[in-house]
């Protein structure tokens, strides 16, 4: 398959059974994106706190920018009241449910990846979920021109209807997260191609990530949710509590699983 802009009257629940991700256009107008860009370029700048430490050494230009991790829970902070409104947002709710049925929130986060920022390797967001019994879904609305210059998403085509695949070391020289998938035979990579407000929505069993920015002057800052079936009666302590449609704190029972490659697992490298 070639991930390409599904057609506004096209069957979503369908595309998205079928591929695993959908690739919709100016989900958010330009003045919307241009709002949060300046928004969270100014949070960085003035206060990187919100940022998550992804350990990366000091001299890191992701150090400066740092991906900030669930925004939507500082409605003190203008960023904080942007995230949640659009997570909230029925231009994407209503996509979403048309494709899992009824969600809450789990997860809001921003990447600003400036140039000569690394990226992130490959890996699935249900193995830090572990969301029960149901998958979580993205969505990952794109502030800049994303491509493989900027380091755009790269995702593995329909990799979604594969369990969840235990991963091993990341190469440090590309990826700031620690783990990465390595690919079982037969399985590759496709690149993304989004403009400014354009939204990938994706099942959490996909199989993605990004190379490095290697453009010269290019950020790729990307508005990113993550959502789970109301059905969900389990999931990881860090991602609750969950947000209602209706703006209300929804509280499940706390994974305690060790994950999928059980309790004490390690990273053994490629398999």
């Amino acid at each position: 398959m070639t991930i390409t802009a599904t057609p506004p009257d096209a069957d979503l629940a369908q595309r998205y059974a079928e591929d695993g991700v959908v690739h919709l256009t100016s989900i958010l107008d330009r003045d919307e994106i241009d709002t949060l860009r300046d928004a969270f370029m100014a949070q960085v700048t003035s206060d990187s706190s919100l940022g998550h430490d992804d350990g990366v050494p000091k001299d890191d230009i992701l150090a400066r920018y740092p991906r900030f991790i669930h925004p939507h829970r500082h409605p003190e902070l203008e960023v904080g009241r942007l995230t949640r409104r659009y997570m909230l947002d029925r231009r994407i709710l209503d996509r979403v449910e048309a494709m899992i049925g009824p969600v809450n929130g789990a997860q809001s986060m921003f990447y600003f990846k400036p140039p000569t920022a690394r990226g992130q390797a490959m890996h699935q967001d249900n193995l830090f979920l572990q969301s029960h019994p149901e998958t979580c879904i993205a969505v990952w609305i794109a502030i800049d021109r994303v491509d493989d210059e900027n380091g755009g998403l790269q995702m593995v085509p329909r990799s979604h209807t594969f369990e969840l695949i235990c991963p091993g070391d990341a190469d440090p020289e590309t990826s700031f997260s620690k783990q990465a998938i390595h690919l079982p035979d037969g399985m590759s990579t496709e690149q993304t191609v989004m403009e400014p407000g354009d939204a990938l929505f994706f099942h959490g069993s996909m199989v993605h990530g990004s190379g490095p920015n290697r453009s010269a002057d290019r950020f790729r800052r990307s508005l990113i949710f993550h959502y789970v079936p109301q059905s969900s009666v389990e999931m990881a302590k860090f991602y609750l509590p969950l947000l209602s449609p209706s703006g209300e704190e929804i509280r499940v029972t706390e994974s305690t699983e060790g994950g999928v490659c059980g309790d004490g697992w390690v990273p053994a490298g490629p398999h």
